[in-house]
This record gives structure tokens, C-alpha cells and sequence, in this order.
């Protein structure tokens, strides 16, 4: 299997004072790497010597973020040319080059990893550097390299024949089809690389952490070779968990070494407490599951942390280990150093290691006879897949329950509490997809738990949030300030997948994990409100979507939830959710939620007024009005029930956003209503009122009229009655007379003429 292999560089064209090419020997997160002189003549070249003949398989370079080579040449050789020969050149065979990008993307602010698959034989490889890229950073034009990487196997001479110097010549000059750097001879599928062999594990992780996991993965190899499988599981999830502490410290490292450059001494002081701190409490977690003694198994006190000796490759020949650049002196100071505190800490473990290599027995001790997390960690097999598919060891490293090892203050037999003890089998794996989602949390709970909540089993989700709810119940108030607000967060992030289940009870679990830490978790802690601000605005939108889900249920818990916690005194006075809900609804919006976020804001300016709880006269008016251009009628006759109570509470205000009170306006039914409303508030008529009272009173002097215009009616008859009877009484005497009149003088007109007048006269007024 192809493993990293240790090098010594053996010369380089230059170098800057402070990052000389022996540093591209140490592989750790403060290395500073090798950079060439102040403006250099190019091409650049370094020569490393392998501590063995090897196929090489891959290549991996770290470069610097601003100070980058246009292009990097291989070669690689069997033996180490004379430089004063004249036919030096022949004994380094090229076996390509990488281009690398010129950062301006990234602001020169990120390093590119590459690397590069060959199959090449040989022991001493040559890297040349050409001209740089040129930017602002760049003052002096130089080229650095941080980091160099090389995976292979170890070939022996007697295993191939060498070809001659001609067929070398013949090669190069393209008259033979045999390369004799690059392998054709080898024909056999490509071994996959193990990831703790990969450049970015080491250059994340603290040196002596990452040669701790080193050390366990052997034995976890050993312990699968030799069938023990329940001992392989158990250090496949300490390594998982060493690989986190060992990013940890690592960061620590580089800001503690930041801060020296800083001058600032005290947070240096702090950054090598925490580091230790942190270190002896996660060794004492390793001592506890009587696995650190495994670790220092086969550590001889001589050894360095340094990648070159602690390589996987065989032990090199003793002419070949000669050839090897000790270490430097401070290397091995700090190696001295840190062995001792190892022994320091774990002193009643050492005696256990009575020879190099323990026999296998002492390898798989019984299983421990209290369920630990690691009886719900999914397996999967990383070596079994092909290698494209393989995730990086950025990935890997979060695939396993960390939280027994890294929380000393959790009991072990929580999980034996929990309901998920009571279910058969586990929860299915996590997808890729679900890692690179769920990363964080997986880091703070782990996977286990992770796993569950993702479950497709809606009893695994429900039982992964009973499960943070006891754990965040049972937090120490000792724990520092940044892991309770990293354990809120991983919480919070559950809590909203959660939030959007379609199962009944896990979205009530998902509710009362958010009460706990809103109501508990954070004050008991003091977290602030920048936390309880945090959790609501994260989850709010979650929520309010809710409201507006097809089934009633869904709905109805949802609102009550959101009313409920915007009375919560802890973020009442935040005025977060008042805010959100005032926010005027889009025409896209369905139906059900706009409804319920209507409903929300009647019930909450009710509860809360409109005087310091984040409502207004001013927001929810436009609110309102906006409520009144929706499709939707019960949303409509919301805003108006709305506008009318601010108008009870402000009428001035609520006026100065209304339109003024005409006839055209009016045509609006909306506006009719409201203006109505207004009136009823107000104790005056309304429009429709004043109409019928109009319209009462047009009637009532109509009736008086048609009474008026009866009596005369009967006043007149009553006179044509009179006139009658007059009429019939004196004809009988009028006619003589007026016969003789008739004769000499001009007919004067009678009294009954003259009655006649009276009457036309009274009929034409009736008639008018």
C-alpha cells in the first residue's frame, strides 16, 4: 500500500534568512516553508533525497498565497549527480511540470494544495522553480514553497532491472518506447492511499497528536487483521476524535504563534494553557478507555514528532539512515519535552509495556460492559470504496461520535438512558451531502447523534432531539463561553431540520428543545441576548412557514408557538419577532400563511400594544393596508379588524395614513367599512344611517303633504255640495226675470257665475 515517505533535502539554489528548504522537512500548521532570496536570478532549484528507492505514485505541493512559481519542473534520479561533472544533467530524468494559478481569485489570501499522480522510480527527486507571478504582495520577486508531500513504495534494486545509460539517452531523444522514470513495467491497479498520509492532514493537525492516530491506526489495521472487531471499532472512534482535538490544537498553535508575533505575551500565555488544558483533558479520556497506553506503545524515547521518522515507510538501511539529516536541535528539545509530559500523565499506564510489540490478545480486550456511544456509530467502510469516492480526511475525520471523548463531564451511560436504547438496530449512514451539511454539528455531538436526526426512521430524529435536549439540560455551568455557544449553535441547526418535519411529535420535540434553551439554556448560562436573538432569527422563518402548512394541526401549533415566544420575557424586549411580522405580504404568498401571519399580528398587537413591544401605529398600518390589496377576502376582513382596533387605540395616527373620507373613496367596500367603523367608534351616524334618516324624513312630509292635500279634497267637495243646493233653491225665481232683462239691457253676471269662478278658481290650485 502506498505510504508518505520521509526525504532529507539535500541542497538548494538559495534561500531567504528564517525559511530555509530543510523546513519543507516538518510537516505541521506553523511551518513557515522554504522561500528563495530577494530578487533571484530563475530558475530556482531544490534536491530531496528519499530515505529509500521508491515508486513514487503521488506528489503533493502547498504553495504560498502570493509568493507562487508560474511552473514547477520534476526530476527525479537513482543516485545523487556529481555537480561538477560534465554530465551531470544525464542523471535526473524529467518527468513533467505543474502550472499553478496565480491567486488573484482569492485575493492571494488562500494556498493551493496540489497534487499530482505519477509512477516513476527513483530516490532523488529535483524540483525547479520558475519566474514568479508577479503582484502587489510580491515586493522582492519570490517564490516559496510551505509544504511537499511524497507517497509511494519501497522498490529494491533486485526487484527490476535497471535500464542502461543508451536506453536512457534513446528514451529521451524519443527513439525507444520504455521510460526509465516513469515505470511502464508496472501494470497492476493503483493501492489506495490512506488519508493520514495526505499533505492537509498534517498540516492541520498538532505533530504529536497526528502521530498519536498514527500509532492507533496501525493497531486498528492489526486488530482487523486479526478479526478483532469490536476493539477496531473502538479505536476507529478515537482516532475520529483525535483527529478534531488534533485540528483544535493546531489552531491553537498558530494563534498562540500569531500573538508572539504580536508581542502580546498574555494571550500567548492563555493559548498555551488552553493548549494544555485542553491536551491532559483529552488524554485523561484516552486513559480512561485505556487507550493512550496503546499509543505510547512502541514510542522510543529518541524519536522525533517529526513526519520524516515517524513515517510508515520501512526502516532504511544504516547507510541509507547516515545519509538522514537529524532533526534540529530544538526538535528534539520539544520531543523530549512532550514524551516526558506523556509519561507524566499517564504513569500507572507505562508499566503495562513490557515489549515493543504486544501480543493481539492484549489488542482486543472484552467489550466495556456499559453502552457507549460507540454502539450507535454507523460503519462505513472508507477502504472498501474506490478511491474517487473516498471522502477527504477533512470529511472523514467528522464520521464518528466524538462527544464521550471530548466532554469528560458527560456521563457515559447517557446514552443508555436515552429511547434510542430501546429501538433495534441503528440509523443509517449519513450521505456526503448530509457531512458537508451537518459538519459542525457532527463535530459538537457527533455523528451518532447527527445520524439520528437525519434518520428516515421518524423515532431516530425524535430520540436524537430528546438526546441534545438532556444534553444541553445537563451542561456544567463550568464549561467555557465559546463551547456552550458551539453547542447552541449545532442545537439550533437540529432545531430548524426539525422544525420542517412532517411527523407530529418530532416537530413538538423540535418546540420544546427551542423552549428549554430559550427559557433555560441561555439564562442559566448568560449567554446574552445576542444568543436568544440568535436562536429566534434562525428559527423564526422556519416557524412562520409553518403556519401556512395544508394540515390544520401543523398550523395551529406553529401560531401558538410564535405567540407564545414572542411573550417570552426573555425576548419580548429583543422586539425580533414584531418586526418580522409587520414585513408586508408579497401577491405571491400563499393563501394559509398570509392568513396566519395576519391572525398573528391581530393577537399580538392585542397582547403587546403598540407602546414598546416592537408594534407601531405606523408599521402595522402598513401592514394593514397591504393586507387590504390581498386576493384572499378572510385576509382583507383581517386588515380591517386591524385598522379598527388602532383606530380605538390612535385615531389620529391611523388617520394620517387613511385616504380622505369622499365619495370616490367610498365606492371601495373596504373603505365604506372602515369609514363606517370610524363613525360607530366616534359615535357619529354612519353614511347609511344618515341616508335612512333622509330618506325617513322624505317620507314623513310626503305623508304630511297627502294629508294636507285630502283635507282640501274634502273641504271641496263639501263646497260643490253648498253650491249645489244653492243653485237648486233660486233657479226657479232668476229665469223670469232675466228674460225681461234680456230684452232692453246687457246680462250682468250672476252670483252663480261668479260661484262657478270660485270653483275653477279652487280646482286649479288643488290641481297646482
Amino acid at each position: 500500500m502506498p505510504h508518505k515517505i520521509g526525504f532529507v533535502v539535500v541542497s538548494s539554489s538559495g534561500q531567504e534568512d528564517g525559511f530555509s528548504a530543510k523546513e519543507l522537512m516538518v510537516h505541521a500548521p506553523t511551518v513557515s516553508g522554504w522561500r528563495s532570496p530577494r530578487f533571484c536570478q530563475y530558475p530556482q532549484e531544490i534536491v530531496i533525497q528519499m530515505v529509500e528507492r521508491c515508486r513514487i505514485r503521488k506528489l503533493q505541493l502547498l504553495a504560498h498565497q502570493y509568493m507562487i512559481s508560474s511552473k514547477i519542473e520534476f526530476y527525479i534520479s537513482e543516485s545523487l549527480p556529481e555537480y561538477f561533472t560534465p554530465y551531470q544533467a544525464e542523471r535526473f530524468r524529467r518527468l513533467g511540470y505543474v502550472a499553478l494559478s496565480d491567486n488573484e481569485k482569492t485575493g492571494y489570501k488562500a494556498r493551493e494544495l496540489k497534487s499530482v499522480y505519477v509512477n516513476a522510480v527513483g530516490q532523488y527527486l529535483k524540483l525547479i522553480f520558475h519566474k514568479n507571478y508577479t503582484n502587489r504582495y510580491n515586493l522582492y520577486n519570490q517564490v516559496a514553497l510551505i509544504a511537499i508531500n511524497i507517497i509511494g513504495d519501497p522498490v529494491d534494486f533486485h526487484e527490476e532491472n535497471l535500464p542502461t545509460r543508451d536506453k536512457l539517452i534513446d528514451q529521451y531523444l524519443g527513439n525507444s518506447s520504455e521510460d526509465p522514470a516513469i515505470d511502464t513495467t508496472y501494470t497492476g491497479k493503483p493501492d489506495a492511499i490512506s488519508p493520514l498520509d495526505d499533505l492537509a492532514f498534517d498540516m492541520y493537525q498538532d505533530p504529536e497528536v497526528a502521530q498519536i492516530i498514527r500509532k492507533l491506526d496501525e493497531k486498528k489495521q492489526e486488530a482487523v487483521h486479526h478479526e478483532h472487531y469490536d476493539y477496531a471499532k473502538k479505536l476507529k472512534q478515537a482516532i475520529a476524535d483525535l483527529q478534531k482535538v488534533g485540528e483544535r490544537l493546531g489552531r491553537y498553535e498558530v494563534e498562540k504563534r500569531c500573538a508572539v508575533e504580536k508581542e502580546d505575551y498574555d494571550l500567548a500565555k492563555q493559548k498555551k494553557q488552553q493548549m494544555e488544558e485542553y491536551r491532559q483533558k483529552v488524554y485523561q479520556q484516552l486513559e480512561l478507555h485505556d487507550l493512550l497506553d496503546i499509543a505510547l506503545i512502541r514510542r522510543a524515547p529518541e524519536q522525533s514528532l517529526d513526519p520524516l521518522e515517524h513515517s510508515t515507510s520501512p526502516q532504511p538501511p544504516p547507510q541509507q539512515i547516515k545519509a538522514t539529516a537529524s532533526p534540529p536541535p530544538d526538535k528534539e528539545r520539544s520531543t523530549e519535552k512532550k514524551t516526558k509530559r506523556e509519561r507524566q500523565m499517564v504513569p500507572e499506564k507505562l508499566p503495562k509495556v513490557t515489549s515493543p510489540k504486544p501480543v493481539p490478545q492484549h489488542r482486543s480486550p472484552s467489550p466495556p460492559p456499559a453502552p457507549t456511544p460507540a454502539a450507535f456509530v454507523p460503519s462505513i467502510n472508507v477502504d472498501a470504496l474506490p478511491y474517487d469516492e473516498r471522502p477527504l480526511p477533512a470529511q472523514r475525520k467528522q464520521k464518528e461520535d466524538a462527544f464521550t471523548y471530548l466532554e469528560p463531564e458527560v456521563n457515559e451511560d447517557f446514552v443508555g438512558d436515552t429511547p434510542r436504547s430501546r429501538i433495534t438496530g441503528e440509523p443509517e449512514p449519513l450521505t456526503e451531502k448530509a457531512l458537508r451539511e451537518a459538519g459542525f454539528a457532527i463535530e459538537i455531538f457527533g455523528e451518532a447523534l447527527v445520524a439520528g436526526a437525519y434518520s428516515k426512521t421518524w423515532s431516530y430524529r425524535e430520540d436524537a432531539l430528546l438526546a441534545v435536549y438532556k444534553k444541553l439540560s445537563d451542561v456544567p455551568t463550568t464549561t467555557t463561553k465559546d463551547d456552550l455557544k458551539n453547542m447552541l449553535r449545532a442545537a439550533i441547526f437540529l432545531i430548524r431540520r426539525a422544525i420542517k418535519d412532517k411527523v407530529s411529535s418530532v416537530f413538538q420535540a423540535s418546540l420544546r428543545l427551542l423552549k428549554m434553551i430559550i427559557t433555560h439554556y441561555i439564562p442559566k448560562h448568560k449567554l446574552g441576548k445576542g444568543e436568544t436573538a440568535h436562536c429566534v432569527e434562525k428559527t423564526f422563518p422556519d416557524l412562520l412557514s409553518r403556519t401556512g402548512d395544508t394540515a390544520n394541526r401543523y398550523r395551529v401549533m406553529a401560531s401558538n408557538f410564535i405567540q407564545e415566544m414572542a411573550l417570552f420575557k426573555e425576548v419580548k424586549p429583543l422586539q425580533i419577532i414584531p418586526v418580522q411580522l409587520v414585513q408586508p405580504l408579497k401577491g405571491t404568498l400563499p393563501s394559509r400563511l398570509a392568513l396566519s401571519q395576519v391572525e398573528l399580528v391581530e393577537n399580538l398587537v392585542k397582547e403587546m400594544g403598540t407602546d414598546t413591544s416592537g408594534f407601531t401605529i405606523d408599521n402595522v398600518m402598513k401592514f394593514a393596508l397591504g393586507a387590504l390589496d390581498y386576493t384572499t377576502a378572510e385576509v382583507r376582513d383581517r386588515g380591517v379588524r386591524i385598522i379598527l382596533y388602532l383606530y380605538q387605540q390612535n385615531r389620529a395616527q391611523v388617520l394620517e395614513h387613511m385616504p380622505t373620507d369622499e365619495a370616490t373613496i367610498r365606492k371601495n367596500i373596504l373603505y365604506k367599512t372602515l369609514f363606517d367603523g370610524f363613525s360607530k367608534i366616534d359615535g357619529r351616524p354612519t353614511e347609511s344611517e344618515l341616508k335612512a334618516q333622509k330618506k325617513a324624513a322624505a317620507e314623513e312630509a310626503e305623508r304630511k303633504k297627502k294629508e294636507e292635500i285630502r283635507a282640501l279634497q274634502e273641504q271641496l267637495a263639501a263646497l260643490k255640495e253648498m253650491q249645489s243646493e244653492v243653485q237648486a233653491g233660486k233657479g226657479k225665481d232668476q229665469i223670469p226675470k232675466a228674460k225681461a232683462d234680456d230684452r232692453g239691457k246687457k246680462p250682468l253676471m250672476s252670483p252663480n257665475n261668479e260661484a262657478l269662478d270660485d270653483q275653477s278658481s279652487v280646482t286649479n290650485y288643488l290641481d297646482k
